[in-house]
This record gives structure tokens, C-alpha cells and sequence, in this order.
């Protein structure tokens, strides 16, 4: 229509972050990118090198079934299996929400976790001596991932990131 007027909203003014700031999240960032570095090392001496199993090492494509044969070992053996698992990817959750902001929230991680835990349990059941495929290790792992960040890695990332700004809308 001629000669209506739109009202037009002010801009938002945000803060500005301070230099130090700045500098002091980009220092995080690398040292995050740097503990991803080790652990990435560390996962891979752990998950993807071979073993003399003595034929011990089976596939489990059923869920539950690796779960109820470490719950029938001796408490010890089952903790030590379990909670390997669990922890195996755990620094995921923390570390990945603080190298990137766009990689929080738990089921972002969770889907991480998944994938990264499915491939390692891949390479291993195809081409890793005395290692063999394990769905409930894959489980696990996940599971793992899922709680770091909700135990440790959204507030950490908080801290050493801030909180996520969200864009304000545009016409």
C-alpha cells in the first residue's frame, strides 16, 4: 500500500566481549583441540591395537548379551569391563562442547559418541588381531559420552565458552 509506514524494531545491542576474553576462550579452545589430540592417541592404543586373546574374542551383534556375561563375573571383572566402557569415550562429552560451542546438548553427543564408538567397534571386529565387534560396547560407550557432558561438559563449556548466543532475527 502507498503510503503506510512500517515500524522498524531497534537493533538489540549485545555487549561487546572483551579482548581478553577472547583471547582467553581461543587459549581454551587449543587446549581442548590438544586434550582431543591425546586422547584420540590414547583410544586408539586402547581400542585399536591388536591382542593375544588366546581365541577368547567373540563378535555381539545382540544387545544385552555382553552386558549379562559381565554381570555373571566376579564384581571386580564386571566394574573393570562396565565402567572401561563407560569411561573409554567419555572425555568426548566434555571435550568436544568446549572446543565447539555447535557441539553441545546431549543428543548431539550422544549421536557423536554412537558414531565415533560404532567405528572403532567396526575397524575392530574387521581388521584388529584379538579384537572382535561388540554392540554392547557400542552402548556403553554412547551411554558414556552422554553422561560426561551432562556431569561435566555443559558447565565447563559454559565457562570456558560462555553461553551459545542466538541470532536475532532478521527481516
Amino acid at each position: 500500500m502507498v503510503g503506510t509506514v512500517q515500524a522498524q524494531e531497534a537493533p538489540v545491542q549485545r555487549a561487546r566481549t572483551r579482548w581478553y576474553v577472547k583471547l582467553l576462550r581461543a587459549i581454551g579452545v587449543l587446549v581442548a583441540l590438544a586434550a582431543l589430540a591425546a586422547f584420540g592417541y590414547m583410544a586408539y592404543q586402547l581400542t585399536l591395537t591388536p591382542v593375544h586373546d588366546n581365541g577368547w574374542a567373540v563378535g555381539n551383534t545382540h544387545p544385552g548379551h555382553t552386558l549379562r556375561f559381565y554381570t555373571e563375573q566376579p564384581p571386580k571383572q564386571a566394574i573393570l569391563q562396565i565402567g572401561g566402557n563407560l569411561l573409554l569415550l567419555a572425555p568426548l562429552g566434555v571435550l568436544l562442547p568446549w572446543a565447539s560451542v555447535r557441539l553441545r546438548g546431549p543428543i548431539r553427543l550422544g549421536v557423536i559418541g554412537f558414531f565415533v564408538s560404532l567405528f572403532i567397534e567396526s575397524i575392530q571386529g574387521l581388521a584388529v588381531p584379538g579384537r572382535a565387534f561388540d554392540i554392547d560396547d557400542v552402548i556403553l560407550n554412547t551411554i558414556g559420552v552422554v553422561v560426561a557432558y551432562l556431569l561435566v561438559g555443559w558447565k565447563l563449556s559454559r565457562v570456558m565458552r560462555g553461553r551459545r548466543r542466538k541470532s536475532p532475527p532478521t527481516a
